[in-house]
């Protein structure tokens, strides 16, 4: 059995909603599962001395224009949300509580939190919509917000994002298949090709 994808992301990033909605997909193809690893770009952009893209004069511009093009274009649901960016802490740390439980779960609400923020312009920076979400998809609420507060989750966190950037991880969504880094929702085509090149490692 190949190895599982490694997908990064952020739940403020729209590129990484994009390609939340296609990665199981992806690695589907390819027999590959995925494992989904929240991070926060924060101590990222820090690192790196980056910031988000639609803080960046000239980028921020085309950014909103690309982020409703690619809706379109891939035919999934997208409205710009307000505010933006926002902090995703909380979001993160439901689905790596969640992830120790039941992965399944965790996946779905990631997916889940990501169309409530993106397409329903619910504000997932609040612990209460976060746990309302979590709530209507028949997870215990309670049990979730105890979770996230445990010293531990915060520490799994950062722990996370402290890994993710010795991998060299600097934006999201951020793949990286058998050590082989790939840096975007765009570079999903990429992706399938690299694999088809190695009939070894995608069986």
């Amino acid at each position: 059995m190949a190895d599982p994808i490694d997908f990064y992301f952020d739940f403020s990033s729209p590129y990484g909603y994009f390609a939340s909605t296609q990665i199981e997909s992806l690695a589907a193809e390819f027999g590959r599962t995925v494992r989904w690893r929240p991070i926060l770009l924060g101590p990222m952009f820090k690192a790196s001395g980056s910031a988000p893209l639609t803080e960046i004069p000239l980028k921020g511009d085309y950014a909103r224009h690309d982020f409703e093009r690619t809706a379109k274009l891939f035919n999934i649901p997208y409205r710009q949300p307000d505010p933006f960016p926002i902090g995703t802490v909380t979001a993160a740390r439901s689905v790596l509580f969640l992830q120790q439980h039941d992965s399944d779960k965790a996946t779905k609400l990631a997916q889940r939190l990501f169309s409530a923020y993106f397409s329903e312009q619910r504000n997932i920076s609040d612990v209460n919509v976060v746990l309302a979400i979590a709530g209507e998809m028949g997870i215990d609420a309670g049990g979730l917000a105890a979770g996230i507060a445990q010293e531990e989750t915060k520490a799994l966190l950062k722990t996370e994002v402290e890994n993710a950037i010795a991998r060299g991880v600097f934006g999201a969504p951020f793949i990286i298949i058998d050590n082989e880094p790939f840096w975007g929702f765009d570079r999903f085509d990429y992706i399938r090709k690299w694999l088809k090149l190695q009939p070894s490692l995608s069986g």
